[in-house]
């Protein structure tokens, strides 16, 4: 064999071979001069990132099915029946399937919806094990809460949208399908960065000056928050040995409110700002809604909120490096609770202070839909129900799914308590029982606990899901060394 000669073997040094891969990088970017691109490279990662070939041999496959919806069916999100007129952005359902070495499978979902009850996922989860072969406990099924698009639940003034709802079955079904056909052939590495944004959003559980705590009104009666905000934004990104996204998601912790143009169908701000992202980077861009249900964005516009978003996923993914994908697994197990008990004429009482004094002319109004909700429930007072709770690790990142929209002060709480360092909640995952506050947030009441469809489990079940959810987690866990 010819000896290599010694100004070849220079060339050939990794170092060199980096500044050629820079090179090749920058001509490629100059070059590009079609109108249908951006001047600056569309990639954010940095312009002298090395890339890192997959030692784990993970395959991944990611599509994203439209959900249909039209201007008849009833919009979900408020407290009476709702109608929009058009739509902006896709309602979508997003899935991404993950493939290790060792076969093991997981498929993560995410949809556009605001909820939806467990009667109509598991049949869809049926399904999605027969047709793909991914078990039914490494499914997870995650609403992004947007409050601009049909009913899939029966919730206050008015029920769920039968035909969106099948239409919203099929799309998730068709979307792990996708996705599950489209893995990759060649292995992907996992990008990952810990993100941040505290300004879209805030605890909006707020102390008003008479004691009450804010939901409707006008703001100028504000004393302080009653519960924390968390600002963190996780970015994880699949990339291919092409060096071309396969999958983007991002994780945050915000009430799903907000259009850009009043009165349409949307996925709202973090739909529109995945979808915005998407059109730049090419592959799927999901949103993971966190545990949001004492926070809400109060000041910014839609658009604001989605610009804010988009930049704040855009640097942390530009600061995101390689991290090994080890291990892939989850655990998905059942979670009784019971329907609480309730004393009604003091439940009627606290809406209809709050309602004569902050809802103006729809008050009564109001106070009648809390008033048909509880003489729904009386009858199921005390009564135990079951649910799922999930715990998924891929690599050393764990996320939680819970079945409800759950206090960030829980999330926290969850997040504290976890052996891992990088625990992530999906709320509303593969069910939704409705909110689930922590025990301080009963005593201070407010909307978000009084009774109704939308807040029905008894005190105490937000605390002793988040002790199943870390004895779970735990369970993961690699054993510590003695």
């Amino acid at each position: 064999m010819r000896r290599v000669p010694a100004a070849l073997q220079a060339f050939l040094a990794p170092a060199f071979a980096r500044r050629i891969l820079r090179l090749a990088w920058l001509l490629a970017a100059a070059v590009a001069t079609s109108s249908a691109l951006p001047a600056e490279p569309t990639s954010p990662l940095p312009p002298d990132h090395t890339l890192v070939p997959s030692s784990e041999g993970l395959r991944v496959g990611a599509a994203a099915v439209p959900l249909e919806a039209d201007d008849a069916m009833v919009i979900a999100g408020g407290i009476t029946p709702g109608k929009a007129t058009g739509q902006e952005g896709a309602l979508r359902a997003v899935a991404v399937v993950l493939e290790d070495r060792a076969r093991t499978r997981v498929a993560l979902v995410f949809c556009d919806i605001l909820m939806i009850t467990r009667d109509l996922l598991d049949p869809v989860v049926r399904t999605l094990e027969a047709s793909t072969g991914i078990p039914g406990e490494h499914i997870l099924i995650n609403c992004t809460h947007t409050h601009h698009a049909p009913s899939t639940m029966v919730v206050h003034g008015y029920g769920r949208d039968e035909a969106f709802c099948r239409t919203v079955q099929q799309g998730i079904v068709t979307a792990v399908q996708q996705a599950n056909t489209k893995l990759s052939r060649e292995p992907c590495q996992l990008w990952f960065h810990l993100g941040e944004e505290n300004t879209v959003g805030q605890n909006s559980r707020v102390r008003l000056d008479d004691g009450q705590i804010y939901w409707v009104g006008p703001r100028d009666r504000f004393v302080r928050p009653t519960g924390p905000f968390d600002p963190e934004l996780p970015v994880l990104a699949f990339r291919d040995g092409s060096d071309r996204w396969q999958a983007v998601l991002f994780n945050h912790s915000t009430h799903t409110i907000g259009t850009r143009t009043p009165g349409r169908r949307s996925p709202s701000f973090y739909g529109l700002a995945a979808q915005e992202l998407e059109q730049e980077w090419g592959g799927v861009v999901g949103f993971i809604q966190g545990a949001s249900g004492s926070t809400h964005n109060l000041t910014l516009s839609g658009d604001e909120a989605t610009q804010r978003i988009k930049e704040a996923v855009r640097t942390a993914l530009a600061q995101a490096k390689p991290r090994p994908v080890q291990r892939l697994t989850a655990h998905k197990r059942p979670f009784p609770f019971r329907v609480r008990t309730f004393d009604e004429a003091a439940e009627d009482a606290a809406v209809r202070r709050y309602c004569h004094q902050y809802c103006g002319g729809g008050a009564d109004t109001v106070i009648q839909v809390f008033r048909d909700m509880r003489k729904v429930l009386a009858p199921q007072q005390g009564q135990t129900r079951e649910t799922w709770l999930q715990a998924i690790l891929i690599g050393d990142l764990a996320w939680v799914g819970v079945p409800a929209e759950l206090f960030t002060q829980l999330g926290l709480d969850l997040k504290n308590r976890s052996p891992f360092r990088h625990t992530y909640i999906a709320e509303l995952a593969n069910d939704w029982i409705g909110y689930l506050p922590n025990l301080e947030g009963h005593k201070l009441g407010g909307y978000q606990v009084w009774t109704g469809l939308h807040s029905y489990a008894e005190p105490g079940t937000g605390e002793r899901l988040v002790d199943e959810a870390v004895a779970m987690l735990q369970e993961l866990a690699p054993p510590h060394p003695d």
